[in-house]
């Protein structure tokens, strides 16, 4: 059975974003025009026997060059940043003698809640996918998007493309879903901040999901939580280079003696903080349940001590909530009872993650250290089980980030 997803807005970010995931041990996400062929041709070379010669002729640069001038040339009347579009790509296939059929997300089934522009998937129903296989068609699904109970269509928002992958892997009883990606798997930080940064042969859920929500951009955080809610092996390869990835699972065997596992930044982030606040029972209730009901999703939070009757809180949020944050808090001052409100967007976050910090004193002694001696100060911390966070400058964010990487993985 063959399954192969594509989001079909993508090409206009000069991106592709994909899945195949199978009923057997395998499946497909790939990003990049050629990343993409390169799948595709994966899928010929394991469709029908008759098409096994023709995949392999496929391999040669003179197929992907044909694909592409088809692509260029508009031949169906599009502009051309719209000719590699879902319905257009289906149309070249079929050129190409491929049994095909192209569904958007409605016609697969997602479901998802009313919230237009940030959609959560509430089921997938893959009855017609599974009729399409079982007719031996190759399946082009439109990722990214859904339908709502009242029929209208919905967007999953930042990460839809990686969560379609993964919801529809668990439809279809994947045993594994592999994403082809622009890198060749998770590495210990990103190594285009850190180029000795490490690739991992594995790595937890719990930590890949620290480290998508802390700003590893390898995987979106909501799909590695379904994949973990639902035990779907993931492993995240390049659409470029044949090697193997990195797999995304329960356990895994932690070979060297490290605690840490990865070093991740966010510089998207923007930190606000209350001064003046009344230091009596219920304030920190009345601030984040206003905030809560207005769906502004907030990080770290600092309390100081208590002086004078008053206190502050701090907080951190995406940056691109700041305005509207700021605007609510303005129109409910009164009843907040706060003197003034200090915001900061010239901060950035940076993490280390590992599940071996827990029970082993002295990682965030040596965090610390290494910060110190590049005179890096510290805003705020935040920790966890598994993590440990520091809001520092953004200007000092990608020298911090080298520095912990160095003291912890050299």
């Amino acid at each position: 059975m063959k399954l192969l997803a594509i989001d079909s807005n993508s090409i206009l970010n000069r991106a592709y974003y994909g899945v195949r995931p199978l009923t057997t041990k395998d499946g497909i996400y790939t990003n990049g025009i050629y990343g993409f062929l390169t799948i595709f041709l994966k899928i010929c070379e394991e469709t029908a026997p008759d098409a096994v010669a023709f995949a392999f002729d496929l391999k040669a640069p003179t197929f992907r060059h044909k694909l592409y001038t088809e692509y260029k040339a508009g031949r169906h009347g599009m502009p051309d940043e719209l000719a590699m579009q879902l319905p257009y790509l289906k149309e070249l296939l079929e050129k190409l003698g491929y049994p095909v059929v192209s569904l958007c997300g409605w016609q697969v089934g997602i479901t998802t809640n009313s919230n237009h522009s940030d959609a959560r998937i509430r089921r997938v129903d893959c009855d017609r996918v599974r009729q399409e296989l079982d007719r031996k068609r190759i399946v082009l699904v439109a990722g990214f998007q859904g339908v709502d109970r009242s029929g209208d269509v919905t967007t999953l928002g930042r990460g839809g493309s990686d969560t379609t992958a993964v919801a529809m892997a668990v439809a279809l009883q994947a045993d594994l879903c592999q994403i082809f990606t622009d890198v060749d798997g998770v590495y210990t930080s990103d190594p285009r901040v850190v180029p000795e940064a490490k690739k991992l042969d594995e790595i937890t859920y719990n930590e890949m999901l620290e480290l998508a929500s802390l700003g590893a951009q390898v995987l979106h955080n909501r799909s590695v939580e379904l994949a973990k809610s639902y035990n779907i092996q993931l492993e995240v390869l390049s659409s470029f280079v044949e090697a193997p990835g990195t797999i995304v699972k329960e356990v895994v065997k932690k070979v060297e003696k490290t605690y840490i596992t990865g070093v991740a930044q966010d510089k998207k982030i923007a930190r606000i903080a209350l001064v003046g606040m009344a230091d009596e029972p219920g304030v920190a209730y009345k601030l984040f349940n206003l905030l809560a009901k207005e769906k502004v999703n907030v990080d770290m939070i600092l309390q100081s001590l208590g002086h004078d009757e008053e206190k502050d809180i701090v907080f951190t949020l995406a940056d691109k909530d700041v305005v509207r944050c700021a605007s609510l808090l303005d129109e409910n001052k009164d009843s907040l009872h706060f003197d003034h409100m200090d915001i900061d967007t010239s901060v950035s976050k940076v993490s280390i993650v590992g599940a071996g910090m827990l029970g082993n004193p002295g990682v965030a002694a040596k965090a610390f250290e290494a910060l110190y001696q590049e005179h890096i100060n510290i805003h705020m911390i935040s920790t966890s089980e598994i993590k440990l966070s520091v809001l520092i400058d953004k200007a000092d964010s990608d020298r911090a980030v080298r520095v912990i990487h160095n003291q912890f993985f050299q």
